[in-house]
C-alpha cells in the first residue's frame, strides 16, 4: 500500500527532538527578545500549501526582520505592511516578463500558496532588526529534511532558489524528477546579479504547460 505522505508526518514535533530542541530554544528568545514571525506563523508556508498540493517550491533565506513584516511565507507581508524591498523586486521582474501581471498594492501572497507554491525560508525564524540571526539554531536540518521529501516523495516540482542560501539547497534534489532555477536574491543589494532579467516566472508557467498543470495566475 502506498503511503501517504502528509505535512503532519513531516512535522510530527513528538518524533523530531531535533525541532523540539529549536522551538524549545524559540520559546525562551521570546521571552527576552523579540522573534519574527510570531509563534501561530511560524509554520504557515505548510498551512497554505499541503504536501499534495506542491507543483512550486520559492526558497528564500531567513524571514523579514523589520516589525509586522514576516508572516511565515517566504517573501510575503500581510495586507497593510509596506511592500518590503525584495519583494518590489520580484513584482518588478514579474511586471517585466508577465504580460498580463498588474503591480499590486499590497503584498500578501496567499494566493500562491494556495495555487501550490509552497513560500518556503530556509530558516524560518529571525531576531527583530538581525538578519540570519538564527542560521546556526538548527532550521538548516529541518528544511533539509523538507526539500529532501518533497525531491523524494514527488515529480516535477519546479524549485526556484533564490540567494546563495537557498542554493545551497540543490544537492538534495533529484535533477532527474524535478525541475530546478536557480538566480540571484531579489534583495537590492543582489537583484542586478541574476534576478532582475531571469524570466523565472514565465519560465514556470511554461514548464507547468509542459506538463499540462494550470499555470500560475501570478496577480494578486
Amino acid at each position: 500500500m502506498k503511503k501517504i505522505i502528509t505535512w503532519k508526518n513531516i512535522l510530527d514535533t513528538k518524533k523530531k527532538k531535533y525541532l523540539l530542541k529549536i522551538l524549545k530554544f524559540i520559546k525562551l528568545e521570546r521571552c527576552r527578545k523579540i522573534i519574527y514571525p510570531s509563534n501561530k506563523n511560524m509554520f504557515s508556508a505548510f498551512k497554505y500549501t499541503s504536501f499534495k498540493k506542491i507543483k512550486v517550491v520559492i526558497l528564500g533565506q531567513d524571514p523579514y526582520h523589520n516589525k509586522c513584516q514576516a508572516n511565515g511565507l517566504a517573501f510575503s507581508v500581510n495586507y497593510g505592511v509596506k511592500i518590503p524591498p525584495s519583494l518590489k523586486n520580484i513584482f518588478k521582474e514579474l511586471k517585466r516578463s508577465i504580460k498580463f501581471f498588474n503591480f499590486p498594492k499590497h503584498g500578501n501572497l496567499l494566493k500562491w500558496a494556495n495555487q501550490g507554491i509552497l513560500l518556503l525560508n530556509t530558516i524560518l525564524t529571525v531576531e527583530k532588526n538581525k538578519p540570519n540571526s538564527h542560521k546556526n539554531i538548527g532550521w538548516s536540518y529541518f528544511t533539509d529534511t523538507i526539500i529532501k521529501k518533497i525531491s523524494f516523495y514527488k515529480k516535477n516540482v519546479i524549485f526556484l532558489l533564490l540567494g546563495k542560501n537557498a542554493q545551497k539547497k540543490v544537492d538534495l534534489i533529484n535533477f532527474n524528477k524535478h525541475f530546478i532555477l536557480i538566480s540571484s536574491h531579489p534583495s537590492p543589494y543582489s537583484a542586478k546579479n541574476g534576478f532582475l532579467g531571469c524570466n523565472h516566472f514565465l519560465k514556470i508557467n511554461s514548464i507547468l504547460t509542459y506538463l499540462k498543470k494550470d499555470n500560475i495566475d501570478w496577480n494578486l
